[in-house]
């Protein structure tokens, strides 16, 4: 059995436990593990999805069970910094599925795509298969917007082991995605990773923040005035509240 690679330093925030990494840290991590973690995930955390963690104990165990949980919001990396590690730095979803859908081309890797619309993952394979040569699209999947039945489910993880993927990224959205995984933990033979709106962004479908906002810590701002009427309560909501939490520790 190979072993294990040493895992990263991680940062307790909110009973969270959030890597200590930066992009090419995490992109090495996964190439020496991919075989060791199939069947595991990794969860890729936010101020919301962190928020939510520190409100639901099972949740907390969800995430905390993910092989990693990378810093995806600049504010977990943030306070990864004031609290002594000087190397935390935000890695995203959506720029770790495009770096390792580029390294395809030198290190062959089977991806699945496990979520969103039919009409984004046509779009998602356009540009896959135009931008980055090299990457094998080994299936995509836009399940129904509903609970599956018990015998839909393992046909569904059948499918997606029969096509014998590496990496399974899984865009269902928080906190959705990150239960699926951890429920599927052990029976779908691959490495989940979830990405939340990352098929969105690459299709084209939603515009990132500029590398100003991005840089520092706004891309919240930037979705919020793109999608007011849905994220201006869960803003309110889960911000505040990290805001409150950071200065309190």
């Amino acid at each position: 059995m190979e072993k294990e690679h040493q895992p990263l330093p991680t940062c307790d925030i909110m009973g969270v436990h959030i890597a200590v990494t930066d992009m090419e840290k995490t992109k090495a991590l996964i190439a020496r593990n991919l075989q060791t973690w199939r069947g595991r995930y990794i969860c890729v955390a936010n101020v919301h999805t962190t928020v939510t963690a520190s409100r639901d104990a099972a949740y907390r165990a969800v995430q905390n069970g993910a092989v990693l949980a990378l810093p995806d919001g600049g504010p977990l990396s943030q306070y990864s910094r004031r609290k002594g590690f000087s190397n935390a730095a935000r890695v995203t979803g959506p720029d770790l599925m495009r770096e390792l859908l580029q390294d395809s081309a030198k290190t062959p890797c089977r991806h699945f795509f496990y979520g969103s619309t039919p009409e984004t993952l046509d779009l998602l394979r356009r540009k896959i298969e135009s931008a980055y040569p090299g990457a094998v699209i080994a299936g995509m999947v836009s399940p129904p917007f509903r609970a599956l039945t018990p015998e839909e489910d393992a046909a569904m993880v059948a499918r997606i082991n029969a096509a014998k993927p590496d990496l399974v990224w899984v865009g269902l959205g928080a906190p959705k995605q990150e239960r699926w995984m951890a429920d599927h933990q052990g029976a779908v033979q691959a490495l989940m990773i979830g990405v939340g709106a990352a098929f969105d962004y690459e299709a084209g479908n939603i515009r990132r923040a500029p590398q100003w906002m991005q840089r520092c810590s706004l891309e919240w701002l930037y979705r919020l005035l793109q999608d007011p009427r849905r994220l201006l309560g869960r803003y309110l909501s889960t911000n505040l509240r990290f805001l409150w939490w950071t200065c309190r520790h």
